[in-house]
């Protein structure tokens, strides 16, 4: 009878974490959903407002304080308080000077993507560069199977192939969609300047990512931690390539009003976000969550921005969404098909 009891009792808590992971996983999808479409429209009409212009390097650097602070607050959280935190930050970035080293090379990189984003942004209607920044998808797998030495699917490498095609198709549409853009003070926006800096950002992307997945394999240290690293080394980074823009300090907080700030916190919740959703959804419902953005993307963008929508374009995205999709796909083994037909 008491074997019974436990077995309910280990059942009823089984079911509880489930479930709360469940939640997890959903509630984290969707504001990775809203996340992912609100940011490249909110780039987008940020960099298009009639309003006293802000350095787009100067966003960048706070949204890496401020994702700083974030995972610094999570660190101690982890690890029982400021004292414990404090000592857990000091040992991992400061005395193991050799592993924090080696997480230098994505800092870097991110805040390079991050600056390319917004020149595409600016360049790029928010349909277009939501479509196009799927590259990324690509470049990751390229990066690894030459760094990984992972082996791709058929079936990805048709995805692969479907992803190319779309994204093509969108960018040679004959409505170049930049639509209205309001700031009748901004310098000639070119399309193809919007293109190369986004696929340059997918190349950087890829990469950084699979560095970073690299690095993660190869130690036990914490997502978080991981992230305290990446923000800490990101900051000089971040602040070296502002002087290079702008020459000074000066004028750091230039052009920031209250949309700013919340495009700063935006981008810097993005990549937390994503840590989530890598811990607790499987692929296919990532490709749901970014399917979604694209279509909110286009609906938005034709109401905000004033884009036209194409056949060319619909086809184009219609071939990206099932791309990711098809990527993604995880086929059933053999013993679980058999055991779901003699149910």
């Amino acid at each position: 009878m008491d074997e019974i009891k436990k077995s309910i009792l280990a059942s009823s808590s089984n079911r509880r974490v489930n479930n709360g992971n469940g939640y997890l996983k959903y509630a984290s999808l969707v504001i990775l959903t809203v996340q992912n479409a609100i940011l490249g429209l909110s780039m987008r009409y940020a960099r298009t407002r009639d309003v006293e212009m802000f350095s787009s390097a100067a966003a960048v650097l706070l949204a890496e304080l401020v994702k700083f602070v974030i995972c610094t607050v999570l660190v101690m959280h982890e690890s029982g308080g400021i004292k414990g935190g404090a000592h857990s930050i000091y040992s991992t970035v400061i005395l193991n000077l050799e592993d924090t080293l080696r997480v230098c090379v994505p800092s870097f990189l991110y805040i390079v993507q991050n600056n390319l984003l917004y020149v595409s942004a600016s360049n790029l209607d928010a349909a277009t560069y939501q479509v196009t920044y799927q590259l990324k998808i690509l470049t990751t797998a390229f990066f690894a199977v030459v760094v990984l030495k992972r082996t791709l699917k058929r079936w990805q490498w048709c995805a692969l192939a479907l992803l190319a095609s779309g994204i093509a198709l969108v960018q040679l549409s004959s409505d170049n969609g930049s639509g209205k853009v309001a700031n009748t003070h901004l310098p000639q926006q070119s399309r193809i300047l919007g293109f190369g800096a986004a696929l340059a950002a997918c190349f950087i992307s890829g990469f950084a990512g699979i560095y970073f997945e690299k690095v993660l394999k190869e130690s036990d240290i914490s997502v978080w931690m991981r992230n305290v690293q990446l923000s800490l080394l990101s900051l000089p980074f971040g602040t070296v390539t502002y002087l290079l823009n702008e020459g000074s300090l000066n004028h750091l907080l230039k052009g920031f009003d209250g949309f700013v700030w919340y495009l700063v916190i935006l981008q810097a919740a993005g990549g937390l976000i994503v840590a989530v959703v890598v811990k607790y959804a499987d692929n296919i419902l990532k490709g749901f969550a970014t399917s979604v953005a694209i279509v909110i993307s286009c609906v938005a963008s034709m109401y905000i921005f004033d884009f036209h929508l194409t056949l060319q374009f619909t086809v184009g995205t219609v071939l990206v969404i099932a791309s990711i999709f098809l990527y993604g796909y995880v086929p059933k083994k053999k013993a679980e098909v058999r055991t779901s037909l003699s149910v």
